[in-house]
């Protein structure tokens, strides 16, 4: 947007719209595109039954997926702290030690959020939920890290972990089969990062976040339906169904990704 005017209707920045380091214009419109790609492609084999039943199909490797979320973790720091652009004078710096600050504080509630409502939804401490917590804590104070005091991030961060669990069972009950969480993560939590702005930020407005998180995904998420159209029309954009259940691993590198695994 660079503060232009939205096709020429109206301009987001005088309506008081503010996305610090992108939780809209990253995370949620790189989840509208997923999104839209996910609705074309359509849902993996077997993951829902015929009476409409969901099958969980769990990841390969959770050490690595952790190791994967705590790298993420770790360049969330210079991804949010890169944004306050310049380390060049007193307030500058004080202002990127509070961005680092607050971005650990939303990352470890999201974890504790995803964590506590994990155990009290499935019996059990569930480490795929609580690795997508600290992922939602992090996109959700991406919109305003400079803002919010360590509480409030922090409170931000467990709320964050909590909708992200909730909007994953969701999205399994309407059969849109998101492997990672991913739309959840980023779209879902990447919303509600856009709303919460005005909490701390009194140069932003509702009304202008609502309007800018509606311009996002509506441009994203139209554009990029229409390039999934083009690409399943043209080459296609799933494997076949034995390629599928042998896995990908094998039929486009002709290798075997997990060999101890026994099928």
């Amino acid at each position: 947007m660079g503060g232009n005017d939205v096709f020429g209707l109206f301009n987001l920045g005088d309506m008081g719209f503010s996305d610090f380091a992108g939780s809209g214009i990253v995370h949620m419109a790189g989840a509208a595109a997923a999104l839209a790609g996910v609705l074309l492609l359509g849902p993996r084999k077997g993951k829902y039954g015929p009476k409409g039943e969901i099958r969980a199909i769990p990841g390969a490797n959770l050490p690595l997926a952790a190791l994967g979320t705590l790298i993420l973790w770790m360049g969330w720091f210079g991804f949010n702290g890169g944004s306050v652009l310049k380390l060049g004078d007193i307030a500058s710096a004080n202002s990127v030690a509070m961005v680092f600050l607050n971005t650990n504080a939303a990352a470890a509630g999201g974890a504790v959020g995803a964590l506590i409502i994990a155990r009290i939804i499935f019996g059990k401490a569930d480490l795929t939920m609580l690795l997508n917590g600290a992922l939602a804590g992090l996109v959700a104070i991406t919109a305003e890290p400079s803002t919010p005091s360590a509480l409030q991030a922090t409170l931000f961060g467990v709320a964050a972990g909590v909708i992200v669990v909730l909007s994953i069972l969701a999205l399994d009950k309407i059969k849109i089969d998101d492997p990672v969480g991913a739309i959840s993560v980023h779209g879902v939590v990447g919303l509600f990062g856009l709303l919460i702005v005005p909490i701390t930020n009194p140069a932003s407005t509702f009304i202008g976040q609502i309007a800018g998180a509606a311009t996002i995904f509506v441009w994203v998420f139209v554009a990029s339906f229409i390039v999934w159209v083009i690409i399943k029309a043209v080459i296609g954009i799933r494997i076949s169904e034995e390629d599928e259940y042998e896995g990908a691993d094998i039929a486009e590198c002709g290798m075997e990704a997990y060999p101890e695994f026994i099928r």
